[in-house]
């Protein structure tokens, strides 16, 4: 088989084929209107990042695990003091944001559609299980893939693995997101190769530089272009 040969693709799911980050955007706001006497805004954002990304390791990604976060931030910046009526509003916020519509973005069903029947398609996402597998059930797009994957985190073993179950193992297989940290470098890192689709809200936790000179790095500005990339690699 041919190196650049590709037999599976993998998607990304939150904020690559829907919308995701404007909804923790909006919960933030607020939180920071329920806090505003104590700490202001951008103060409260860096803690509240700081508190999620602490808690990680131990609630994993997801609303609940935010939500775990707002109350521990609100007891940091209250001293303790939080009352019971706020924790309660924020206990609420988040239920919220488990219920929100879901919204595809541009391109996400014609690009999946594109390459079904020619790849396996490969669904990777990461999070809570529940609120994940409600996403892809209210997206519409469930039955185009041939495989889901719902991970805790997303490391190169994981990228590994999943290609391997899938597929014929990362060399062959492609890996889609709008996450550096998450999608692209740990795919690269597996031997995979990595598409880059920025979108313009990406959690701060999510950050890194493009590995611009890695031979098997692509970037493109939507999913509408994704066909043509797959065309140059495999005719290259």
């Amino acid at each position: 088989m041919k190196a650049n040969r590709l037999t599976t693709i993998g998607f990304d799911a939150d904020d690559t084929l829907w919308q995701n980050e404007q909804f923790y955007r909006m919960t933030e706001t607020r939180f920071a209107e329920l806090l505003g006497e104590h700490i202001d805004t951008p103060g409260l954002s860096k803690r509240l990042l700081a508190a999620a990304q602490r808690n990680l390791g131990v609630y994993g990604f997801g609303i609940k695990s935010f939500t775990l976060s707002m109350i521990e931030t609100a007891v940091e910046v209250t001293n303790g003091e939080v009352s019971g009526e706020v924790v309660g509003k924020i206990l609420e916020i988040g239920r919220e944001m488990l219920s929100h519509p879901i919204e595809t973005l541009p391109d996400a069903r014609e690009a999946v559609e594109a390459l079904t029947g020619r790849y396996r398609i490969v669904l990777i996402t990461k999070g809570d299980l529940i609120d994940q597998e409600r996403k892809l059930a209210q997206s519409g797009l469930g039955e185009l893939f041939d495989g889901v994957e719902i991970v805790s985190d997303k490391k190169a073993e994981t990228y590994r693995r999943a290609f391997a179950r899938h597929g014929d193992g990362a060399e062959h297989a492609m890996m889609i997101g709008n996450s550096l940290k998450s999608d692209v470098l740990p795919a690269l890192a597996a031997g995979a190769w990595g598409v880059f689709v920025p979108h313009e809200l990406t959690w701060a936790a999510e950050h890194a530089d493009e590995p611009e000179a890695h031979p098997r790095f692509r970037k493109i500005e939507r999913l509408g272009e994704l066909s043509g990339v797959i065309a140059a690699i495999e005719e290259g």
